[in-house]
């Protein structure tokens, strides 16, 4: 699991590379790309009090946010407790595909 916090010139950032996750199965199941796309579409549904605090920087191969190091503290936390964790990952899916919210990967 590669989820890093960085601070290049008084920007704090959040990255996770992408890609043999655990959660992996769980995201191509539901039938998505699990992309960087993707989990920035995970975190805007499932944390958007933290979400609407940060940008957004992601790509196919990266996730990235940018934000505050306390917003970013949170975040890399709560992204931590479902990378792992396909049956989170599953339940944040269908909440999100039950609310009518769509995933951008």
């Amino acid at each position: 699991m590669t989820i890093k916090l960085h601070d290049f010139d008084g920007e704090h950032s959040l990255t996770l590379d992408v890609g043999g996750l655990a959660a992996d199965a769980a995201v191509v199941d539901a039938e998505h790309e699990p992309n960087g796309y993707f989990w920035e579409g995970l975190v805007r549904f499932a944390w958007p009090d933290i979400a609407e605090r940060l940008d957004f920087d992601s790509e196919a191969g990266m996730f990235c946010a940018v934000g505050s190091p306390s917003d970013l503290v949170l975040l890399k936390t709560a992204v931590e407790s479902v990378i792992t964790n396909p049956e989170a990952v599953r339940d944040i899916i269908t909440r999100a595909e039950t609310s009518g919210f769509e995933f951008d990967d």
